[in-house]
């Protein structure tokens, strides 16, 4: 899972990016229009990880991963009204599954803002409309081509329909882009919705607001446009300061501050949330190992996530819920209470479930 970074120069986004992955990545360059891309891989805090690694004692533990990247936030020249974000930005955001908006409302003088002051609607406002002009550029491209292959006559009735679908779904895009509204708002039926995957559309990938707060200051009213969409405050500064702290000195520094927990655990839980993905584990002396699947995934498509033989092979799963097994004490004891179960390929896996499948190839 792909998460990526943008915002306008001097929202503080390569804060929160090193917040969010513990980095030392350099901060500052963006606003010149240099800084290159961030990468960083972050396990994804479970504290049920942990006490299954405890119980079973294996020889690797492996969380959940997830990925934060952090692009640059504007090219050098860019209007300052409707900052102009570059094709090469665009195009690596367009690779994430989801997108994190950096606003910022913080007040620093020696922090350049490119609107020239603090308006978090506004600027959030600004972010969003650039996804929507990069999506509209798209579509009226695709369609001007579509329109040249259409008067082919000579073309195969199946590939001309199919050519037609995709021109009428990307017509309801558009008037959709056009009065204002992102891509995930409209509704595309699944076979539309498959069709169009390529286009990678960025207002079509859930949303995670972020507003960079100085301390001491509240969430500001936001009313981010379309559905999967949601909106938290981090105290960037004070988390980043926190993603280099160890042990008990995190819980310190919470407490003085006021903090329930780190930004970091906020923005997994949000991002899980609005992708529509949950965990699963494998558990024995080998390895304790966290799953991320969709929410509604199969039993046999959970296997899959594990490797292409077990869904190959797929028989029968045996799955106990973290709970569960938590209360009954072993494996052992949960087979005798009846939780742990065989479930065929249809069962649904729950968040928090632990699978061991059963195949044959």
């Amino acid at each position: 899972m792909q998460i990526g970074i943008f915002g306008l120069p001097g929202s503080g986004q390569t804060t929160i990016f090193n917040a969010l992955t513990r980095g030392h990545a350099q901060t500052g360059a963006a606003s010149a229009g240099q800084k290159e891309a961030n990468l960083a891989t972050v396990g994804v805090p479970d504290k049920r990880v942990e006490v299954l690694t405890a119980m079973f004692k294996p020889r690797k533990t492996v969380h959940a991963q997830v990925q934060y990247l952090d692009v640059a936030g504007s090219v050098p020249g860019a209007a300052v009204e409707g900052t102009t974000f570059n094709r090469q930005v665009f195009s690596k955001l367009s690779q994430a599954d989801a997108l994190l908006a950096i606003v910022r409302a913080f007040e620093n003088d020696d922090i350049y803002h490119p609107l020239d002051s603090l308006d978090p609607a506004r600027d959030l406002r600004v972010l969003e409309d650039e996804l929507l002009l990069w999506d509209l550029g798209m579509v009226e491209k695709r369609r001007e081509r579509l329109k040249g292959e259409l008067a082919k006559t000579s073309a195969p009735r199946a590939e001309r329909e199919a050519r037609q679908a995709e021109d009428v779904a990307l017509a309801r895009i558009q008037v959709a882009l056009e009065n204002d509204q992102l891509v995930r708002s409209v509704d595309l039926t699944p076979e539309e919705e498959k069709g169009l995957r390529s286009f990678q559309f960025l207002s079509a990938k859930p949303l995670l607001v972020v507003v960079n707060l100085g301390e001491g200051q509240s969430m500001p009213a936001l009313q981010p446009r379309g559905p999967r969409v949601k909106a938290l405050g981090l105290y960037g500064e004070l988390e980043a300061e926190i993603a280099q702290l160890e042990g008990d000195d995190v819980a310190v520094f919470l407490q003085e501050y006021g903090i329930d927990e780190p930004g970091l655990n906020k923005v997994i839980r949000a991002s899980y949330d609005l992708l529509g993905v949950q965990s699963f584990f494998t558990v024995g002396e080998d390895e304790v190992r966290a799953w991320t699947i969709p929410v509604g995934s199969t039993a046999v498509e959970a296997a899959g996530a594990i490797h292409s033989d077990l869904a190959r092979g797929f028989i029968r799963a045996e799955v106990v819920h973290y709970h569960d097994l938590i209360a009954a004490g072993s494996m052992a004891a949960a087979r005798t209470k009846g939780t742990l179960r065989l479930e065929g390929k249809e069962y649904l896996v729950k968040d928090g479930d632990i699978v061991h499948i059963r195949f044959n190839v």
